[in-house]
């Protein structure tokens, strides 16, 4: 074999390593970030959850004071007359 082959051949073998070497690597780095957003997304839907218990609650709470409130107005209507 020449000397041109056999360098021409051993440069070919560089480049495959490097290329997948590389594509390794990226592939781990874009796997990290997908992982570290789903993270993000879990917190950011588990807010939303509570945020939306909350409210539940609190609109459990307004409609009993609505009803306190009324009661509380039909007991002073009874005790003025």
């Amino acid at each position: 074999m020449s000397e041109n082959v056999v360098i021409a051949v051993i440069a070919f073998f560089g480049t495959l390593t490097g290329t997948f070497g590389g594509i390794i690597a990226s592939n781990k780095l874009t796997n990290y970030r997908i992982q570290q957003l789903e993270k993000k997304v879990d917190a950011h839907n588990d807010l939303i959850m509570r945020t939306f218990n909350l409210e539940e609650k609190s609109a459990v709470f307004e409609e009993k004071i609505k009803v306190a409130n009324h009661r509380i107005k039909d007991l002073e209507g009874r005790v003025s007359k």
